[in-house]
């Protein structure tokens, strides 16, 4: 049975990048939503947007966050890294700063978003597996993403287990 999983990322800046990873088809993942519908979310502030990520991660067993140059300590990150493991699902990052976005460029690689918890004193990046594929062509990070992907999740849901 194939895993359903939650992608967390920057909208604003990664959503093409993210588009890339949630349509490799490797694993089922949360359906995209359109920029007006984003909006249209957003207008109803904060209580709503939380309401939609909690629906979002019903029936997932693991948040896979795509890790872009300005994700770690965005508030709504942050939120669905805290409600996955409170929840018990399995955790993992993925640097997705060498894919290249829709005007065809790269970005800076950014700071690991586990590193803002801690877990009895233990900081989460200690526990939480993250991956930064070792190429700077875009062609090859999306194949190496693609052809791990189902293993990290897997990784992750173990690693979680045994916390």
């Amino acid at each position: 049975m194939a895993r359903r999983v939650f992608y967390s990322f920057y909208y604003k800046e990664d959503n093409w990048r993210a588009s890339q990873v949630r349509n490799m088809g490797v694993i089922e993942g949360n359906q995209p939503v359109s920029d007006n519908d984003w909006e249209q979310i957003t207008r109803g502030g904060n209580e709503a947007i939380k309401r939609w990520i909690n629906e979002q991660l019903i029936g997932t067993s693991c948040t896979i966050v795509l890790i872009g140059q300005n994700t770690a300590g965005r508030k709504w990150i942050k939120y669905e890294i805290k409600k996955s493991w409170e929840d018990g699902k399995g955790l993992l990052g993925i640097y997705i700063h060498n894919l290249k976005n829709k005007e065809g460029n790269q970005s800076l690689k950014g700071k690991n978003p586990f590193d803002d918890f801690n877990l009895n004193g233990t900081p989460l990046s200690q526990i939480v597996q993250t991956y930064n594929p070792p190429y700077s062509d875009s062609k090859d990070v999306y194949d190496y993403i693609k052809n791990n992907l189902a293993n990290w999740v897997e990784k992750a849901v173990e690693i979680r287990n045994n916390c």
